[in-house]
């Protein structure tokens, strides 16, 4: 079967089409004809070498791609599955998307008959909802009523909060976008209000129960004088920054605040068990159309330029290829 690999550390031109094996389904797992993968910006952090220093992330050679749509090519016994069944996975162990066929494990994998939410949709946005609806349930719990800072607005993961916090109580999601252009495209997403980042101290006079970060770097640290007493810092990626910034224990512990980080990935590959349930949650914000997201599809052959759309800063909503 095709596949496209990260052979090396560097650009897009690192990514190259290879033949790979077709893997095999045993119990409990499936195989998918890919229609369709997910480009999330972890694929381009690992193969920058942004993680190169961390064990948990994997090395080139890889096939990236954490989440595909598309038909069960075969089932194993007691997947639960069969041929043709249209389905969507969740986040993915090893990573692998970037292929014609994608072995799976049948409990991170959702059916999709029925629901009338298109593939495309499903691979942009179902895994991040569950991340999301994961993370403020299991890494942290949201408190009733409470008010909700997302940083990076406009990233994959951070524009699903909004419905998720809102279906779990929260009376106010406000984010925060680097650009005045990208104000309006984020309330559009269903924050309640939206702001520069490079604007935080407007927040000065207000406390939030939990924050969200995926950006990282001086603004994760300029945040945390923002939490409420008992508030929890979620820290969920750090695309904003190359290096980790160094948390003062001792105003944390002064402050009654905490931070905590939350690797969806690292989570389900331990247990599974929560996956379905957390999916079969939020599953109907994408039915009913409470969540929409902007979404650009690329054949698959136009991998480098969806990297390169990422690297440049030019992706708007979120990128997925096409077989």
């Amino acid at each position: 079967m095709r596949a496209l690999s990260i052979t090396r550390y560097g650009g897009p031109e690192v990514l190259e089409e290879i033949e790979a094996p077709e893997p095999v389904p045993g119990p409990g797992e499936v195989t998918i004809t890919v229609s369709h993968a997910s480009v999330g910006l972890i694929d381009a952090l690992i193969r920058r070498g942004t993680l190169a220093e961390y064990d948990y992330a994997p090395k080139p050679p890889l096939v990236p791609g954490l989440e595909v749509a598309g038909t069960i090519r075969a089932a194993g016994p007691g997947s639960g599955f069969s041929a043709g069944d249209e389905v969507v996975t969740l986040t993915l162990p090893g990573m692998g998307g970037y292929a014609d066929v994608k072995l799976a494990p049948a409990a991170l994998v959702v059916p999709l008959a029925g629901t009338g939410v298109e593939r495309a949709q499903a691979v942009a946005g179902l895994a991040n909802t569950v991340t999301a609806y994961l993370s403020l349930t299991e890494a942290v719990r949201l408190p009733k009523a409470a008010r909700v800072l997302v940083h990076g607005a406009l990233g994959g993961l951070a524009s699903v909060y909004p419905e998720v916090a809102r279906l779990l109580g929260a009376r106010e999601v406000v984010g925060t976008v680097r650009r005045a252009e990208q104000v309006e495209a984020a309330k559009q997403l269903g924050f309640d209000r939206v702001l520069l980042s490079g604007d935080l101290g407007e927040l000065a006079a207000e406390r939030f129960e939990v924050i969200v970060d995926p950006v990282g770097g001086g603004l994760r640290i300029a945040s945390l004088d923002l939490l409420a007493p008992m508030g929890r810092m979620l820290v969920v990626g750090s695309a904003g920054s190359e290096t980790a910034p160094t948390v003062d224990s001792n105003a944390v512990w002064g402050k009654n605040i905490g931070v905590v980080g939350f690797n969806v990935g690292g989570f389900l590959a331990a247990d599974t068990a929560p996956a379905r349930p957390a999916a079969d949650a939020v599953l109907p914000l994408y039915t009913d159309g409470r969540i929409r997201l902007p979404v650009t599809v690329l054949p698959m052959a136009q991998a480098r330029e969806a990297h390169r759309r990422m690297d440049e800063g030019e992706a708007v909503g979120r990128l997925v290829l096409a077989n």
